[in-house]
């Protein structure tokens, strides 16, 4: 692969064995296969899911914003969430940390977390939506994840911006929901540095989709016309899970 071997090290070999994740119930229901034919629902699954990606894609707007609302509905504590304990989250270290770079952008050098944060920055309000059915309005600061990608000249009309974290998570965005105004690289919750259990250095904090769309401890971004798919949807997420 020549996009970005380090990002995408192991997508082909790790990636087709993390596929699936539904009941046999909702296997047959959705696709009247024989349940006992794994290749035949993992093909009619598929199948599904990119049309559904398809048609979300049709219907997105990168001009509509997510709503956001008065900073005294913003909740501080925010609600810690991954699929591990709290005090396994990964603790990354400001003098050794550099951001990576790669596939389809002009300027791969590393970024430094004084470099990031040194970026010109904005804030929302916004509510994130997590698939488990809960939801919290959030004070995310930081820099427009469009701002970046323009800085170190990242072709912008290829499809994917994809994204590698510390704790061996991966998640991709479509090229016009990275560039919406509300696709943050965020740097900060309630005005306060953002804490490890959320993320730090940043988290990629996209106010128009599900929550697991928004990864934390960011180590690498790279742009590519591979979709890089992400970690739920590789066990069975819709990936594109947007408005």
């Amino acid at each position: 692969m020549t996009d970005f071997d380090p990002a995408l090290r192991t997508a082909l070999a790790k990636r087709q064995l993390l596929r699936g994740g539904l009941s046999l119930g909702a296997l047959t229901f959705l696709t009247g296969c024989d349940v006992s034919d794994n290749e035949a629902v993992q093909r009619a699954l598929h199948a599904i899911s990119r049309w559904n990606d398809r048609v979300q894609a049709a219907l997105f707007n990168p001009n509509r914003l997510a709503p956001e609302f008065d900073d005294r509905l913003a909740h501080y504590p925010f609600r810690y969430n991954a699929w591990y304990p709290e005090e396994k989250s990964p603790k990354l270290d400001v003098s050794t940390y550099r951001l990576a770079l790669g596939g389809k952008i002009a300027n791969k050098t590393p970024w430094t977390v004084e470099e990031l944060h040194d970026l010109p920055q904005v804030t929302q309000i916004t509510r994130h939506v997590c698939v488990e059915g809960w939801s919290m309005i959030g004070m995310w600061s930081g820099t427009p994840l469009r701002t970046f990608l323009e800085r170190v000249g990242a072709d912008t009309s290829r499809r994917y911006v994809g994204f590698e974290c510390a704790d061996g998570y991966y998640e991709s965005l479509d090229m016009p929901s990275a560039l919406h105004p509300q696709t943050l690289m965020a740097f900060q919750l309630a005005n306060r540095p953002l804490p490890p259990r959320h993320g730090f250095p940043f988290k990629i904090r996209v106010a128009t989709k599900l929550g697991f769309k928004n990864p934390k401890w960011i180590t690498a971004i790279y742009v590519t016309d591979r979709n890089p798919s992400g970690f739920w949807p590789d066990r069975g997420y819709n990936w594109f899970s947007g408005s």
